[in-house]
This record gives C-alpha cells, structure tokens and sequence, in this order.
C-alpha cells in the first residue's frame, strides 16, 4: 500500500469528489449523497450539474477545485484519453493531500490503469481501477458490480465507498486487473449476445415463434445470460431493452469500445481471441447506424425490421 492504512468510513465526514456526471456517474453520485457521503462533483455538462446540485451535492468548477478537501476521488469517465488527461496531463494527482484514496471506475486499457497506478504512487496516493457491471439500471438502483484492481488494503478501504453503489464488490487483483477482468466479460458478453440474435433468426426465418424458441433454449444447453434476463427479440421480456425500442441499457457504442479494448489487451499479450474478433466485426458494422441504441440491437443484423417494431 502506498497510503495510510486507515480505513474510509462510510459517515457524512468522509468528503468525496465525483468527477464525470454521465448516464452512470450522475446516478452513482446520487447513490453516495443518499447514503450520507458529502460530494462535490464536476462535470463538463451544466444540465448534470444543476441535477446534482439539486440532489444536494457541492459544485466545483474544475476537477482540482472538487478534490481541494477530498479524502476520495472518483472518477467515471469515457476513456483512457480522458482519465490519463485529467490524473496526468492536468496532473491532478498532484493536487492531492497524501493517502487520498483514487477510485477510478471508468472502463479504460488495462496500460492505461497502469500507468496512472503508477505516477499516483509517486505521490503516495492509493490508486484502484474499478470498473462497473450492471447498466444505467444498476446505476440507478446502486446495485453495480465493482471489479477491482489493485493493492488489498486500498480494496478494503474503498469497499464502504463502493457498497453505497453497488451490490457485488470482488477484488480481482493488482493494478489493472479489474479492467482486464471486465472486458473479459463484456468481450463473451458481447459474443453472447450476438451469437443468441444469430440463432433466433435462424429459427425465426424457419417459421419459429421468438418466445417459444426462447424458452426452449432457456431449458436447454444454450441457456445464456440473454436468454434469462436480456432477450434480444421485441416482445419477448417486457422489462428488457428490446421491448422498448432498445432504448436504455448499455449502449452498442460502449459494447464496441470494450470490445476493442479486450482486442487491444489480446494482442498486447499474444492471446488469440477469434470468437472476440468475430463479435467485434459485427459490432464495427453495426454502431454505424446504431451506436446509440442497447446493444441487443444487434439483432438488427439479422432481421432489420425489429429496429422499427
């Protein structure tokens, strides 16, 4: 550890900066402030500002200006490019008071985590890469998977942190290892999803019903996570993104980011991942008219129409 090892409370004296107020922060910050953390956020959108003011949080005009008293800072931001400008090329970390506790959870390069894992213990600051599971619905109800990576005491001392957002809170291992870990996932996720889309439309083009089908492979050995919570095909699942014009949920553009980072993290490594590169050709194909609709909208591929129901 390169902090102090003392633990963070999970009291209104604990003082937290939240920078990056988006579909998932701006409800994880809310999270936090429903708990009785004091936040102070930043965010480049005036719109999620005034939401968070109006939710009771502190306003700061810059990222250095949230994290002035901060015990903690978080972050949930786009990509490496804006974590490594903000901690690196701002030099936030540089701000910092000694054993502040940094939780990044942005789905960011595995490299990229490192590297900033890295310049934070120059500074004796405690850095962890904590990337999210569970969508703009696991945001909101704070009933997120945290994955993370880095030194176990920090873990420990984040966990009350993390609790207040999320429901499931596993330690992968040493700084990265939490992004490792969530691409790995979203990576056979975005192969199961458009591997289940492939095969409803081959029994749905040969007279088939959708939901019957569906069950019987929810009954049967291809029973997959789809099936059960997040079937592809309107109509199915009320509750799922499918049945409402995929809107919500996590969007095609995210699942092809992490999906090219789980390429870019395979080739770093000489690892060959064909089912992970097939998934990311559709997908490279598909964002390029719907990057913004859930990513089960890649059943689109195969029976365009559904987009339109």
């Amino acid at each position: 550890m390169t902090g102090s090892e003392s633990t963070v409370a999970s009291t209104k004296d604990t003082q937290i900066a939240f920078i990056g107020l988006g579909n998932m922060g701006g409800p994880m910050a809310k999270n936090l402030l429903k708990q009785g953390f004091e936040v102070t956020v930043y965010d480049l959108s005036p719109s999620a500002i005034t939401e968070l003011k109006e939710a009771g949080a502190n306003i700061a005009e810059s990222p250095k200006m949230a994290a002035t008293h901060a015990q903690v800072v978080i972050t949930m931001l786009p990509a490496g490019q804006q974590v490594k400008e903000i901690y690196l090329t701002q030099n936030l970390l540089a701000s910092l008071a000694a054993n502040t506790l940094i939780i990044d959870c942005s789905t960011i390069a595995a490299a990229d985590a490192k590297e900033v894992a890295q310049q934070a213990q120059h500074y004796s600051l405690d850095f962890l890469d904590a990337p999210v599971s569970g969508g703009t619905a696991g945001a909101m109800a704070g009933t997120l998977t945290f994955i993370v990576g880095g030194e176990k005491v920090a873990f420990e001392r984040a966990k009350p942190i993390l609790a207040a957002m999320g429901k499931n809170i596993f330690h992968a291992g040493g700084h990265g290892a939490g992004q490792v870990a969530k691409i790995c996932n979203n990576m056979l996720l975005g192969i199961l999803m458009s591997g289940t889309a492939e095969a409803l439309n081959l029994g749905i083009k040969n007279g088939l019903d959708a939901a019957t089908l569906s069950n019987i492979m929810l009954q049967s050995s291809g029973r997959n996570w789809t099936l059960e919570v997040y079937n592809p095909y309107p109509g199915v699942m009320d509750n799922a993104p499918a049945s409402r014009g995929y809107s919500g949920g996590f969007m095609s553009a995210h699942m092809h980011k992490d999906l090219h980072l789980a390429l870019q993290t395979a080739a770093d490594t000489g690892v060959e991942v064909p089912m992970g590169q097939q998934a990311t050709m559709l997908y490279d194909e598909h964002i390029n008219a719907f990057a913004k609709l859930d990513f089960s909208s890649i059943m689109a591929r195969f029976i365009p129409e559904v987009v339109d129901e």
